[in-house]
Order: structure tokens, then C-alpha cells, then sequence
């Protein structure tokens, strides 16, 4: 028997309109199940598109699939949820994202890859793929530097020891230890939780012996909804925590303070200069990813990644913004 069958694993899948997605999801899962003694519960938040009725008659067939009704609709809720209503005897939690693809062995590889290094958290590095010409674009971005800021989950290295990934596993027993998720975060609840597992003196491994593919926004509306809430939950993570984000996510700070304060050059023309340096440091580099990387989303990627930079900048500071409204009141 190998160490993966001694254990047990509870396999999540939070989701929201992925009726497009969620049969095969499951079905790339299901090998998993023995060989994990695992259950999947797929917790839905409501959806719309035939997702609920798709998960029901799927588990009408297998018992080890379990469908949640999640009221909160956010992923933190829905992991919580799950995990204090199918979590006892379980030793692991296996975290998946709907919209995104998996190797065949994923979820064994993280199992085996906890019981050999004895972590408390598997997280993994994840590399984003496009279908439509923005998504395609957006993924170069995402994928570069100018879009992650070099960010170790994005890019991948070789195992270590971290402060924060993309979440794949966790031990039950620490995930119960610190409170689970905390559910007033919509984004970034990953790394909140990151930053109370460590101070907890839990550990988290990156693993390189497995990884996943990420399929990005389709168009800016999402795309800009999604990195401004980014922003506000690191935001969130700094007023809880005083938890200072780091050089990669300072940069970016200062985008939407750059372009409020453009309005200044009908004052002065030299206002719009922070701006105009920020935007051609953006184009540029989308410019050398077309010829250095022979890469012809270049350009377009540069675009995404600027509607990510001033998105994220103007999320966090709505939130501290808002964070000081409420304290003055």
C-alpha cells in the first residue's frame, strides 16, 4: 500500500456557471478518488447555466460526488462550508478551480508530495493559457513579469519552502487549527490565509513534481472586476495583518495615484510625466515580447497588463479609502 491509500482526502471544487467545464472537471478527477480514498464535493454558488442540475445527476451516479448548495457564493465560503460538512475523518483538502485544467496524477502527486516532505500546505505553480485572441494576450501577460512581477507561482521553481502560493492542499488539521478561510475576503482569502498558517508555524511547500493550467478573462470588464478585487483584498490583508506588501505589489500601487494625478496637467504639463513613463515602460515591454520572444500578442499583452496594473492600484486604494471613511465616522 502506498502512503496516498493509508490516508483520506476531500477534493473541493467551488464554482459559479461552469456548466461548461464542471462534467469534464469531475471526470478528470474521478481516478483520483480511489487510490486517495477521496470524496469530491462540488459547492456551488448559485448558478444559473445548468451547473446544479449537471452536479446532481452526476452524483445521482456516484456517491464518493457530493453536491453543496454555498448561499455565500464566494470561494472562501464554499471551502468552509465543505470542509465542516464533509471534512471529519478526512486528513487532506484538495483545492480545485473550475476554470482550469489539471495533469491526470494531480491531486496524487500533491498527496504523496505532503507525506514526503511533511507539509501542512501544498501549493503549486500554474502557467495561464488563452483561447480567444484577448484571452491569449492576457495569458502572455499573466505569464511575464510585467503581469505577475515575478511572482514564484506564476513562473515556477524548483521545491521549496514559501510564504504564499497558489492553493492546491492543506492539511485538515491545520486548516481547522486557524479558522479556515476568513470569509469577509471575496479575493486574495489565499493569501490571508497563507499569512495566518505561517505565523501559526505551519509550513508551505511549492512542489515542482506537479502543476496546473489557468484560463484567464475573456474580455477587460472581467478582467479589470477581477484584479480590482484583487487589490482590495490585499488591502484587507494589510489593515488586519499591518501585513506590508511586498516590492512587487508597491509598484503597482502607485498606478492609479499616477493617473488621478494626471488630471493636474492642466495646472502643469509635467503632471501626465509619471503617467506617460508608466504606460511606455507597459508598451515597451509588450514590444520587447514581440521581437526578443517572437511572441505577437506582445502589444495586446501589454494592454492587459495595464488594465490589471491600474485595476489592482485603484482596488487597494478604495479599500484603505474606505477602511478610514468607516474609522472616522
Amino acid at each position: 500500500m502506498t502512503p496516498a491509500r493509508s490516508t483520506s482526502s476531500l477534493i473541493v471544487i467551488p464554482c459559479l456557471n461552469e456548466a461548461m467545464h464542471i462534467e469534464a472537471l469531475v471526470e478528470k478527477l474521478r481516478p483520483s478518488l480511489d487510490p486517495l480514498n477521496a470524496r469530491i464535493v462540488v459547492a456551488d454558488g448559485g448558478s444559473t447555466d445548468g451547473t446544479r442540475e449537471i452536479v446532481r445527476d452526476l452524483a445521482a451516479e456516484d456517491a464518493r460526488l457530493l453536491f453543496l448548495d454555498n448561499p455565500q457564493r464566494i470561494q472562501s465560503a464554499a471551502i468552509n462550508l465543505a470542509v465542516a460538512e464533509f471534512g471529519s475523518g478526512a486528513d487532506f483538502l484538495i483545492r480545485i478551480d473550475a476554470h482550469a485544467t489539471y495533469p491526470d496524477d494531480y491531486c496524487v502527486r500533491l498527496v504523496e508530495e505532503a507525506i514526503a516532505i511533511e507539509a501542512d500546505s501544498v501549493v503549486v505553480a500554474m502557467e495561464t493559457v488563452g483561447h480567444s485572441i484577448f484571452q491569449k494576450a492576457t495569458a502572455v501577460a499573466q505569464n511575464s513579469k510585467l503581469g505577475n512581477g515575478g511572482s514564484k507561482h506564476r513562473t515556477g521553481a524548483a521545491g521549496h519552502w514559501v510564504e504564499h502560493g497558489h492553493h492546491a492542499l492543506m492539511r485538515i488539521d491545520a486548516f481547522r487549527a486557524i479558522g479556515g478561510y476568513d470569509e469577509s475576503f471575496s479575493h486574495n482569502e489565499d493569501a490571508e490565509f497563507d499569512y495566518r498558517l505561517r505565523k501559526a508555524g505551519y509550513r508551505i511547500w511549492m512542489t515542482d513534481k506537479t502543476t496546473m493550467v489557468y484560463y484567464p478573462r475573456t474580455r477587460i470588464g472581467p478582467l479589470f472586476r477581477q484584479y480590482f478585487g484583487y487589490g482590495r483584498g490585499r488591502a484587507r490583508n494589510f489593515l488586519k495583518h499591518r501585513a506590508m506588501p511586498g516590492v512587487r505589489q508597491m509598484l503597482p500601487m502607485a498606478v492609479a495615484p499616477v493617473a488621478v494625478g494626471a488630471f493636474l496637467a492642466i495646472i502643469n504639463w509635467a503632471a501626465i510625466i509619471p503617467l506617460g513613463v508608466w504606460a511606455a515602460a507597459c508598451l515597451g515591454y509588450g514590444v520587447w515580447i514581440a521581437l526578443g520572444q517572437r511572441n505577437p500578442y506582445g502589444p495586446l499583452a501589454a494592454v492587459s497588463a495595464m488594465v490589471m496594473h491600474i485595476a489592482w492600484s485603484a482596488g487597494f486604494w478604495r479599500e484603505l479609502l474606505s477602511f478610514r471613511d468607516r474609522a472616522t465616522r
